[in-house]
């Protein structure tokens, strides 16, 4: 499906996470390696010793060959209520079962198992407001807010399945919230705070949702934002909502319907709201949670994960790849909102037992140093950011951090998108003291978890996810199935299934077969991105198939574009699109955020497009570079190009609900 060609090279010279000189793995590309005691020290080597294996790639080759006796070890390490009969049923493929037979309930092992034990009085969560309230959770508080909750939307008569919609700010009650719909059975439906009208009447319809939980407002940049008057105008679109529980968070004033809104604090006030609640035995394949997701993609899509294998999947790789120890701090700067707050802020930090922290309000906001004050005061250890948040942050330079002690980080990670060189860099060296290795992850919310990623053990090479996860069997391939050969773009698979996977679309099943599993090849899950495997299997996304720029009849990942630009001194971001063009195809039209200090001009255009051609080649280099003060993103921090496209070809955007305002 395309030409052969070998990546851009990473040239500059690093160190090591131990101070030592980096090893070169071809002459060129260069590793950064981890330091004995990290790897003498983590959980993924504890197990491979376990296994009785000597070296990590000895015990991913088991684990592909053993996946249901590897997720098998993982799931044993958590309660169940009955066993399961079955690992992996896929007798109906490709609608996989996991854990066929078992009873159980993520809160059971999220929260339950640990108020019996010393973790109670342990803290589960940390909170952060704007203004700087903190509030704090032990796993004993947790519990009897969850649980009074729980009681509350019990007696509005909430059941076991049915989808009660979330419409919350970065706050406590987003986590209660969905923990007390997991622990009497419920499932959740969590819309981001500050979604549009459209957005959140289309998705409470969609589930047929009666109970809503909002808030008055949330608070970014001092400023409010006015949930209750979003969900008022569109609950008058949306027959289904019988109630609708408010939280009192900004306490501006907002209008209540007698009858349907009620308030939070009201409610759990009464004797209703007791403290002791049991939590519902489920089928481990029985609806945990929907998730609307439309990325970069268009329609938005109803996702559907449940109790058993999600719980499994995301504890597992919380656990190796970010090597969770009990006196960590954990902190995944994402929104509850999207998958990377469901599985990394709420459920797998508090399967794993540790300290989750969470902040409401801008990474910059009232100065570009506010997430460092804070990890100094919380005394972070692990930070789980995206690339987009750390460019921004870098156009303020180096001041900023450097004012702060950041030694309590041991580990950093990103998500989102794959994060270019330069970026990963100075995350590594100024945020991370070139002491703490980066697990640059790669997962969708249709994955539930973590698929390509490194370990703490795994020697890094900036810009590249690594390898697949234990468990999980990723290729490169040609369109008939066939594997690319190193270095040859292809299309990125999954050839197995694995326990966190999603279970179908909502309330469209023909389209979860026909979107993921129809497409060519046929019979392997069709991840939607380009990727590339180097000489030494590492991993390197490309970009959305349809973010691949065909240029003079050569291939251009958008990513390899836009991080030769953003190795500039005057970028902090870019992004790319290919436009039509009569004779080359398509052309690239770039869109770049400028560093402080740096302002656009035709010289600087023509400096940048030279620059691109310098590291990349003549073919590469841009038709047209345009000063942007702000990129279009998903709340994740992917770059929405297809929105890009669509405006300079003076097309309709589609569906932009995800868009960050």
């Amino acid at each position: 499906m395309s030409e052969t060609r070998n990546a851009a090279l990473d040239n500059t010279a690093t160190m090591d996470s131990s101070g030592g000189t980096e090893q070169a793995t071809n002459g060129l590309q260069r590793l950064y390696k981890p330091s004995s005691e990290v790897v003498e020290n983590a959980n993924v080597t504890a197990y491979m010793r376990q296994k009785g294996f000597s070296t990590y790639e000895e015990l991913y080759d088991w684990s592909i060959k053993n996946p249901q006796e590897f997720w098998s070890d993982q799931a044993n390490e958590l309660g169940w209520y009955e066993p399961w009969q079955q690992v992996l049923d896929d007798s109906q493929a490709p609608f996989y079962k996991w854990f066929v037979g078992a009873k159980t309930n993520i809160v059971h092992n999220a929260i339950d198992r640990h108020v019996t034990t010393w973790r109670r009085n342990k803290l589960a969560l940390i909170w952060e407001g704007e203004d700087g309230t903190q509030r704090t959770y032990s796993y004993h508080t947790l519990n009897r807010e969850v649980s009074r909750f729980a009681n509350v939307l019990k007696s509005m008569g909430v059941k076991k399945g049915d989808i009660v919609t979330i419409y919350l700010p970065r706050i406590p009650e987003l986590p209660i919230t969905m923990l007390a719909c997991a622990k009497i059975g419920a499932a959740h439906s969590v819309v981001y705070g500050g979604f549009s009208v459209e957005a959140l009447a289309d998705r409470v319809d969609d589930a047929n949702s009666k109970v809503l939980v909002t808030a008055d407002g949330g608070v970014m940049r001092s400023k409010v934002v006015e949930l209750k008057k979003i969900a008022d105008e569109a609950m008058a679109r949306t027959p289904s909502i019988q109630t609708c529980i408010v939280v009192k968070h900004t306490g501006h004033e907002v209008t209540m319907e007698s009858g349907r809104d009620l308030w939070m604090h009201d409610l759990l006030s009464l004797p209703i709201a007791s403290a002791v609640c049991p939590t519902e035995p489920v089928d481990a394949e029985d609806t945990l949670f929907i998730l609307y997701t439309s990325g970069t993609t268009g329609r938005p899509k109803g996702v559907v994960h449940t109790h058993g294998g999600y719980q499994v999947g995301t504890y597992a790789t919380l656990k190796f790849v970010f090597d969770i120890k009990e006196e960590d701090r954990w902190w995944c700067a994402a929104d509850p909102g999207w998958i990377t707050g469901h599985s990394y802020i709420v459920y797998s930090p508090f399967l794993t037992g540790a300290t989750s922290f969470m902040y409401e309000g801008a990474p910059n906001y009232p100065y570009p140093d506010r997430w460092w004050s804070l990890i100094a005061r919380h005394g972070i250890s692990i930070l789980y950011t995206a690339p987009t948040a750390i460019r921004g942050l870098m156009r303020f330079g180096e001041a900023w951090p450097s004012r702060h002690d950041l030694s309590t980080l041991r580990l950093l990670g990103t998500v989102g998108e794959p994060i270019n060189p330069e970026a990963w860099r100075w995350y590594y060296r100024i945020i991370g003291g070139e002491r703490c290795p980066i697990m640059d992850t790669w997962w969708q919310t249709e994955t539930g978890h973590f698929m390509i990623t490194p370990t703490p053990i795994t020697p890094l090479k900036p810009g590249s996810a690594t390898r697949p996860f234990l468990g999980i069997e990723v290729d490169v391939v040609h369109e008939d199935g066939s594997s690319c050969a190193a270095n040859e773009d292809g299309l990125l698979v999954v050839r197995q299934p694995w326990p966190g996977m999603m279970r179908t679309i909502l309330n469209d099943p023909e389209r979860y077969v026909t979107t993921y599993w129809d497409k060519e090849p046929a019979g392997m899950y069709t991840v939607g991105d380009s990727a590339r495997k180097d000489d030494d299997g590492y991993l390197w996304i490309i970009g959305r198939l349809d973010d691949v720029i065909k240029v003079s009849g050569y291939r251009l990942g958008t990513a390899e574009v836009e991080s030769a630009l953003v190795s500039h001194s005057a970028v902090a971001e870019a992004a790319s699109i290919g436009l039509p063009h009569e004779v080359k195809g398509n052309v690239i039209h770039s869109f770049v955020i400028l560093r402080e200090g740096f302002e656009g001009s035709p010289q600087l255009e023509e400096e940048l497009k030279g620059h691109v051609g310098h590291e990349m080649g003549p073919i590469a280099r841009p038709e047209k570079i345009s000063f942007v003060p702000s990129l279009p993103k998903t709340r994740s921090g992917k770059i929405m190009r297809r929105v890009l496209k669509a405006q300079a070809l003076g097309q309709d955007v589609g569906d932009v609900s995800t868009l960050e305002s």
